[in-house]
């Protein structure tokens, strides 16, 4: 063995022979576990950005004819990125009833995970019981009729305004400056209450 390494030491071709010989059984074992796992047919796309070429045409017309050659499932690559297309029912059936726990994650880029504490939150976080246990508080804390109730002086603000601007027809009106003044009025009543009369101008 000693031997052996003294000889590729001394001898760079040998060494670089190997590296390649290496190299093409690793691109060899790497496309035998990609054919294990294939994707859904789709279109070829070229080595590095795949079929990002074709993304002025992936809208719902584009897709629906993408469907009439590939099927109702087939795949896309966007750069480094793998992306399905689902365009029949039954197929989404699947995807969002039968399947719904394997779909159900949202991807989170690097920035994401940074912003959310390691998808600390609801709209990133992996289906489970932390997602359960958010949605559970949202429900009860966030979306309740008491909380919505919260929000009665904001929507009072909000048909003021509107009313105003419906008075106006035919002439020209400054949106900025009446949204400006909407959110000053939503503040000071969050703040002091609803001491805003009409007639007065706002804060």
């Amino acid at each position: 063995m000693e031997r052996i390494l003294q000889e590729l030491q001394t001898s760079p071709n040998t060494s670089l022979a190997l590296l390649f010989l290496l190299l093409f059984i690793t691109i060899i074992l790497l496309n035998k576990l990609v054919k294990r796992n294939p994707f859904p047919p789709g279109p070829k796309g070229l080595p590095v950005i795949g079929n990002m070429r074709m993304i002025s045409l992936l809208n719902h017309r584009g897709l629906a004819e993408l469907a009439k050659t590939y099927g109702g499932l087939f795949h896309l690559k966007m750069g480094h990125v793998h992306m399905v297309a689902v365009s029949t029912a039954e197929i989404a059936r699947q995807v969002l009833q039968a399947q719904d726990n394997v779909f159900s994650n949202r991807p989170a880029t690097i920035a994401i995970s940074y912003l959310t504490y390691d998808r600390a939150d609801m709209a990133f976080a992996h289906y489970g019981p932390f997602w359960r246990q958010m949605r559970k508080i949202c429900v009860t804390k966030v979306f309740s009729r008491k909380r919505a109730e919260s929000w009665a002086s904001a929507r009072e603000e909000i048909d003021s305004l509107i009313k105003a601007i419906d008075t106006r027809v035919g002439s020209p009106v400054n949106i900025g400056e009446m949204v400006l003044g909407l959110t000053k009025n939503i503040t000071y009543r969050a703040a002091f209450g609803p001491c805003h009369k009409k007639g007065k101008r706002s804060l």
